[in-house]
Protein backbone atom coordinates (compact mmCIF):
# COMPACT_ATOMS: atom_id res chain seq x y z
CA UNK A 1 0.00 0.00 0.00
CA UNK A 2 1.06 3.55 -0.46
CA UNK A 3 -0.07 6.89 0.51
CA UNK A 4 1.06 10.31 0.25
CA UNK A 5 0.91 11.15 3.87
CA UNK A 6 3.91 11.42 6.67
CA UNK A 7 2.48 10.37 10.15
CA UNK A 8 3.71 9.66 13.43
CA UNK A 9 3.35 6.70 14.70
CA UNK A 10 0.28 7.15 16.65
CA UNK A 11 -1.24 7.83 12.81
CA UNK A 12 -1.71 11.61 13.30
CA UNK A 13 -0.29 13.90 10.54
CA UNK A 14 2.88 15.61 11.64
CA UNK A 15 1.97 19.13 10.83
CA UNK A 16 -1.89 20.70 9.90
CA UNK A 17 -1.18 21.82 6.52
CA UNK A 18 -1.14 25.23 5.50
CA UNK A 19 -4.41 26.68 4.25
CA UNK A 20 -4.29 27.42 0.15
CA UNK A 21 -4.50 31.35 1.21
CA UNK A 22 -1.43 31.44 2.27
CA UNK A 23 1.68 31.08 -0.38
CA UNK A 24 3.10 28.21 1.25
CA UNK A 25 -0.24 26.33 1.27
CA UNK A 26 -1.14 27.31 -2.12
CA UNK A 27 2.43 25.92 -3.06
CA UNK A 28 1.78 22.78 -1.34
CA UNK A 29 -1.26 22.33 -3.04
CA UNK A 30 -0.54 23.20 -6.64
CA UNK A 31 2.72 20.73 -6.15
CA UNK A 32 0.43 17.86 -4.33
CA UNK A 33 0.60 14.65 -6.42
CA UNK A 34 -2.59 12.60 -6.82
CA UNK A 35 -3.56 10.30 -3.82
CA UNK A 36 -2.17 6.29 -4.13
CA UNK A 37 -3.18 3.33 -2.37
CA UNK A 38 -3.11 -0.45 -3.05
CA UNK A 39 -5.11 -2.68 -1.32
CA UNK A 40 -3.72 -5.34 0.51
CA UNK A 41 -4.17 -9.21 -0.90
CA UNK A 42 -7.45 -10.46 0.91
CA UNK A 43 -5.35 -12.83 2.41
CA UNK A 44 -2.85 -10.37 3.92
CA UNK A 45 -5.84 -7.93 5.01
CA UNK A 46 -7.67 -10.80 6.93
CA UNK A 47 -4.49 -11.18 8.22
CA UNK A 48 -3.44 -7.86 9.91
CA UNK A 49 -3.31 -7.73 13.82
CA UNK A 50 -5.60 -5.64 15.91
CA UNK A 51 -2.10 -3.63 16.56
CA UNK A 52 -1.27 -3.04 12.60
CA UNK A 53 -5.42 -2.67 11.43
CA UNK A 54 -6.08 0.97 12.64
CA UNK A 55 -2.87 2.15 10.58
CA UNK A 56 -3.94 0.58 7.34
CA UNK A 57 -7.52 2.00 7.51
CA UNK A 58 -5.90 5.27 8.71
CA UNK A 59 -4.17 5.38 5.27
CA UNK A 60 -7.55 4.43 3.54
CA UNK A 61 -9.02 7.50 5.02
CA UNK A 62 -6.24 9.59 3.86
CA UNK A 63 -6.30 8.20 0.72
CA UNK A 64 -10.41 9.02 0.44
CA UNK A 65 -9.93 12.00 1.95
CA UNK A 66 -7.46 12.92 -0.77
CA UNK A 67 -8.61 16.15 -3.07
CA UNK A 68 -10.42 14.20 -6.09
CA UNK A 69 -11.27 16.66 -9.05
CA UNK A 70 -13.81 15.23 -11.64
CA UNK A 71 -13.54 16.55 -14.69
CA UNK A 72 -16.96 18.03 -15.10
CA UNK A 73 -17.72 20.36 -18.59
CA UNK A 74 -17.96 23.36 -16.22
CA UNK A 75 -14.56 23.02 -14.97
CA UNK A 76 -13.54 22.28 -18.00
CA UNK A 77 -15.07 25.40 -19.06
CA UNK A 78 -13.54 27.17 -16.62
CA UNK A 79 -9.82 26.24 -16.88
CA UNK A 80 -10.29 27.16 -21.15
CA UNK A 81 -10.37 31.18 -19.98
CA UNK A 82 -7.17 30.75 -18.64
CA UNK A 83 -5.84 32.89 -21.76
CA UNK A 84 -7.36 35.81 -20.40
CA UNK A 85 -3.92 36.35 -18.46
CA UNK A 86 -1.91 36.18 -21.94
CA UNK A 87 -4.59 38.85 -23.16
CA UNK A 88 -4.42 41.25 -20.44
CA UNK A 89 -0.60 41.78 -21.12
CA UNK A 90 -1.03 43.51 -24.12
CA UNK A 91 -4.20 45.24 -22.33
CA UNK A 92 -3.38 47.67 -19.35
CA UNK A 93 -6.25 49.75 -19.41
CA UNK A 94 -9.31 47.43 -19.81
CA UNK A 95 -8.05 44.14 -18.14
CA UNK A 96 -11.11 41.76 -18.55
CA UNK A 97 -11.54 39.28 -15.38
CA UNK A 98 -13.71 35.97 -15.13
CA UNK A 99 -16.95 35.22 -12.24
CA UNK A 100 -17.77 32.01 -11.88
CA UNK A 101 -21.37 31.94 -10.80
CA UNK A 102 -24.10 29.87 -9.33
CA UNK A 103 -25.64 27.58 -6.46
CA UNK A 104 -24.06 26.25 -3.73
CA UNK A 105 -21.85 22.96 -4.24
CA UNK A 106 -21.90 23.55 -8.04
CA UNK A 107 -17.91 23.06 -8.45
CA UNK A 108 -17.22 27.08 -8.00
CA UNK A 109 -13.96 26.44 -5.37
CA UNK A 110 -12.48 23.49 -7.32
CA UNK A 111 -12.69 24.73 -11.11
CA UNK A 112 -11.25 28.48 -9.58
CA UNK A 113 -8.57 26.64 -7.79
CA UNK A 114 -7.62 24.06 -10.82
CA UNK A 115 -7.24 27.10 -12.93
CA UNK A 116 -4.85 28.68 -10.79
CA UNK A 117 -3.31 25.39 -10.47
CA UNK A 118 -2.80 24.65 -14.16
CA UNK A 119 -1.47 28.52 -14.82
CA UNK A 120 1.29 28.06 -12.09
CA UNK A 121 2.20 25.09 -13.60
CA UNK A 122 2.26 26.58 -17.12
CA UNK A 123 4.19 29.38 -15.55
CA UNK A 124 6.57 27.37 -13.50
CA UNK A 125 7.46 24.97 -16.68
CA UNK A 126 7.78 28.06 -19.57
CA UNK A 127 9.73 29.85 -16.89
CA UNK A 128 12.04 27.06 -14.39
CA UNK A 129 14.59 29.49 -13.40
CA UNK A 130 12.56 32.38 -12.23
CA UNK A 131 11.37 32.99 -8.89
CA UNK A 132 7.51 34.56 -9.18
CA UNK A 133 4.18 34.45 -7.23
CA UNK A 134 1.93 33.76 -10.99
CA UNK A 135 -1.29 33.22 -8.59
CA UNK A 136 -2.58 34.68 -5.50
CA UNK A 137 -5.40 33.00 -4.02
CA UNK A 138 -7.80 34.45 -1.37
CA UNK A 139 -11.16 33.44 0.40
CA UNK A 140 -13.45 36.37 1.35
CA UNK A 141 -14.75 36.24 5.10
CA UNK A 142 -18.28 37.93 5.72
CA UNK A 143 -18.95 41.37 5.96
CA UNK A 144 -15.94 42.30 4.21
CA UNK A 145 -14.70 45.71 2.08
CA UNK A 146 -12.74 45.97 -1.18
CA UNK A 147 -10.04 47.59 1.28
CA UNK A 148 -9.94 44.10 3.08
CA UNK A 149 -9.52 42.32 0.21
CA UNK A 150 -6.43 44.31 -1.12
CA UNK A 151 -5.13 43.62 2.36
CA UNK A 152 -5.19 39.57 1.92
CA UNK A 153 -4.19 40.03 -1.39
CA UNK A 154 -0.53 41.79 0.52
CA UNK A 155 -0.66 38.95 3.41
CA UNK A 156 -0.42 36.59 0.72
CA UNK A 157 2.40 37.98 -0.73
CA UNK A 158 4.16 38.68 2.21
CA UNK A 159 3.80 42.23 2.07
CA UNK A 160 4.64 44.37 5.06
CA UNK A 161 2.03 45.77 6.91
CA UNK A 162 0.72 48.93 5.37
CA UNK A 163 -0.47 51.93 7.39
CA UNK A 164 -4.23 51.70 7.85
CA UNK A 165 -4.59 55.53 7.47
CA UNK A 166 -3.27 55.23 4.34
CA UNK A 167 -5.96 55.85 1.55
CA UNK A 168 -7.69 53.46 -0.68
CA UNK A 169 -5.77 54.63 -3.73
CA UNK A 170 -2.57 54.90 -1.56
CA UNK A 171 -2.99 51.09 -0.09
CA UNK A 172 -4.10 49.44 -3.67
CA UNK A 173 -0.79 51.35 -5.24
CA UNK A 174 1.28 49.78 -2.28
CA UNK A 175 -0.17 46.39 -3.33
CA UNK A 176 0.13 46.71 -7.00
CA UNK A 177 3.54 47.37 -6.42
CA UNK A 178 4.04 44.12 -4.49
CA UNK A 179 2.28 42.10 -7.68
CA UNK A 180 4.07 43.41 -10.14
CA UNK A 181 7.24 42.60 -8.33
CA UNK A 182 6.27 39.32 -7.75
CA UNK A 183 5.07 39.01 -11.54
CA UNK A 184 1.58 37.88 -10.72
CA UNK A 185 -0.38 37.13 -13.34
CA UNK A 186 -3.70 35.55 -11.71
CA UNK A 187 -5.80 36.91 -8.33
CA UNK A 188 -8.37 34.66 -7.28
CA UNK A 189 -11.22 35.67 -5.39
CA UNK A 190 -13.30 32.75 -3.87
CA UNK A 191 -17.14 33.43 -1.87
CA UNK A 192 -16.76 37.21 -3.60
CA UNK A 193 -20.60 36.75 -2.53
CA UNK A 194 -19.26 37.66 1.32
CA UNK A 195 -18.07 41.10 0.18
CA UNK A 196 -20.28 43.78 2.53
CA UNK A 197 -22.62 46.03 0.23
CA UNK A 198 -23.59 48.71 2.52
CA UNK A 199 -25.92 49.91 -0.43
CA UNK A 200 -28.72 48.09 -2.00
CA UNK A 201 -27.16 48.60 -4.93
CA UNK A 202 -23.43 48.03 -4.15
CA UNK A 203 -22.13 51.25 -5.72
CA UNK A 204 -19.04 51.97 -3.34
CA UNK A 205 -17.92 48.32 -3.58
CA UNK A 206 -18.97 48.02 -7.11
CA UNK A 207 -16.62 51.36 -7.21
CA UNK A 208 -13.90 49.95 -5.44
CA UNK A 209 -13.68 46.72 -7.43
CA UNK A 210 -13.39 48.71 -10.45
CA UNK A 211 -10.32 50.66 -9.30
CA UNK A 212 -8.60 47.19 -8.13
CA UNK A 213 -9.29 45.83 -11.60
CA UNK A 214 -8.19 48.79 -13.20
CA UNK A 215 -4.80 49.61 -11.13
CA UNK A 216 -3.45 46.22 -9.85
CA UNK A 217 -1.92 44.70 -12.92
CA UNK A 218 -3.33 41.39 -13.03
CA UNK A 219 -6.47 39.13 -14.04
CA UNK A 220 -9.07 39.17 -11.32
CA UNK A 221 -11.44 35.58 -11.02
CA UNK A 222 -14.40 35.72 -8.63
CA UNK A 223 -16.22 33.04 -7.61
CA UNK A 224 -19.12 33.14 -5.72
CA UNK A 225 -22.87 32.39 -5.05
CA UNK A 226 -25.51 33.49 -8.22
CA UNK A 227 -23.20 37.02 -8.45
CA UNK A 228 -25.36 37.75 -11.24
CA UNK A 229 -28.02 39.05 -8.96
CA UNK A 230 -25.87 40.52 -6.45
CA UNK A 231 -25.24 44.43 -6.19
CA UNK A 232 -21.66 44.19 -7.03
CA UNK A 233 -23.07 43.69 -10.80
CA UNK A 234 -25.92 44.62 -10.92
CA UNK A 235 -27.04 48.77 -11.50
CA UNK A 236 -25.88 51.20 -13.61
CA UNK A 237 -21.82 51.16 -11.81
CA UNK A 238 -22.07 46.88 -11.51
CA UNK A 239 -23.27 46.81 -15.17
CA UNK A 240 -20.02 48.58 -16.27
CA UNK A 241 -17.72 46.39 -14.00
CA UNK A 242 -19.53 43.23 -14.95
CA UNK A 243 -19.14 44.49 -18.79
CA UNK A 244 -15.62 44.05 -18.47
CA UNK A 245 -15.90 40.37 -17.02
CA UNK A 246 -16.50 36.78 -18.54
CA UNK A 247 -19.43 34.88 -16.83
CA UNK A 248 -19.01 31.48 -16.93
CA UNK A 249 -22.07 29.75 -14.66
CA UNK A 250 -22.17 26.70 -12.56
CA UNK A 251 -25.34 24.45 -11.71
CA UNK A 252 -26.76 20.77 -10.76
CA UNK A 253 -25.52 18.58 -13.60
CA UNK A 254 -28.68 16.29 -15.40
CA UNK A 255 -29.22 12.86 -15.20
CA UNK A 256 -27.93 11.55 -17.97
CA UNK A 257 -24.38 10.18 -19.56
CA UNK A 258 -22.63 12.95 -17.99
CA UNK A 259 -23.65 12.07 -14.30
CA UNK A 260 -23.60 8.15 -14.72
CA UNK A 261 -19.50 8.70 -15.60
CA UNK A 262 -19.21 10.95 -12.88
CA UNK A 263 -20.58 8.19 -10.40
CA UNK A 264 -18.60 5.91 -12.24
CA UNK A 265 -15.15 7.63 -11.65
CA UNK A 266 -15.68 7.94 -8.54
CA UNK A 267 -16.84 4.63 -7.87
CA UNK A 268 -13.47 2.75 -9.89
CA UNK A 269 -11.56 5.06 -6.91
CA UNK A 270 -12.89 3.53 -4.06
CA UNK A 271 -10.58 1.02 -1.60
CA UNK A 272 -13.17 -1.00 0.03
CA UNK A 273 -12.30 -4.77 0.56
CA UNK A 274 -16.00 -6.11 0.00
CA UNK A 275 -17.43 -3.46 -2.24
CA UNK A 276 -18.77 -4.90 -5.53
CA UNK A 277 -17.84 -2.49 -8.30
CA UNK A 278 -20.91 -1.39 -10.34
CA UNK A 279 -23.22 -1.15 -7.07
CA UNK A 280 -23.16 2.61 -7.46
CA UNK A 281 -23.25 2.87 -11.01
CA UNK A 282 -26.76 0.96 -10.69
CA UNK A 283 -27.57 3.09 -8.19
CA UNK A 284 -26.82 6.55 -10.45
CA UNK A 285 -30.41 7.95 -10.38
CA UNK A 286 -30.78 7.60 -6.83
CA UNK A 287 -27.51 8.93 -6.04
CA UNK A 288 -28.92 12.19 -8.65
CA UNK A 289 -32.46 12.38 -6.68
CA UNK A 290 -30.29 12.40 -3.51
CA UNK A 291 -27.73 15.33 -4.40
CA UNK A 292 -30.32 16.95 -7.01
CA UNK A 293 -27.19 16.67 -9.50
CA UNK A 294 -25.14 19.02 -7.44
CA UNK A 295 -21.40 17.65 -7.37
CA UNK A 296 -20.38 18.68 -4.25
CA UNK A 297 -22.84 16.98 -2.65
CA UNK A 298 -22.66 13.44 -4.85
CA UNK A 299 -18.70 13.73 -3.70
CA UNK A 300 -19.39 14.48 0.26
CA UNK A 301 -22.03 11.36 0.04
CA UNK A 302 -19.95 8.97 -1.44
CA UNK A 303 -16.37 10.00 0.50
CA UNK A 304 -18.90 9.90 3.56
CA UNK A 305 -19.77 6.48 2.60
CA UNK A 306 -16.09 5.29 2.26
CA UNK A 307 -15.43 6.45 5.45
CA UNK A 308 -18.01 5.24 7.26
CA UNK A 309 -17.39 1.40 5.35
CA UNK A 310 -14.06 1.26 6.67
CA UNK A 311 -15.13 2.30 9.98
CA UNK A 312 -17.99 -0.27 10.47
CA UNK A 313 -16.60 -2.84 8.86
CA UNK A 314 -18.65 -3.44 6.12
CA UNK A 315 -16.29 -2.64 3.73
CA UNK A 316 -18.88 -1.86 1.19
CA UNK A 317 -21.42 1.11 -0.06
CA UNK A 318 -24.75 0.26 0.25
CA UNK A 319 -28.07 2.53 -0.72
CA UNK A 320 -29.05 1.63 3.27
CA UNK A 321 -25.82 2.93 4.56
CA UNK A 322 -26.18 6.08 2.27
CA UNK A 323 -29.46 7.01 3.70
CA UNK A 324 -28.00 7.39 7.05
CA UNK A 325 -25.63 9.70 5.66
CA UNK A 326 -27.26 13.42 5.83
CA UNK A 327 -26.81 16.41 3.38
CA UNK A 328 -27.27 19.71 2.89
Amino acid sequence: MAVNAEAHGDGLPNERPDPITTLRGWRRFVEAVPPHFELLPEAEWAALSEAVRPAYNKARFDYHCGRVVLATPTIQEIEEQVGLSQLNHHDSIARRGLVVSGPPFTGKSTGLTQLGRAYELWVRQRYPSQDRIPVVYVSTPPQWSPRNLAAEVARFLGLSPINPRASFTNFVDAVGQALTEARCDLVLVDEIHNLYLPTAAGEYPSDQLKYLTERLPATFVYAGINLEQSGLFTGVRGTQTAGRFVFVNTGPIPYGPEWEGLVATLEAGLRLHCHEGGTLTGLDRYLHERTHGMIGNLSHLILAGALAAIDDGSEAITRQLLETIPLN
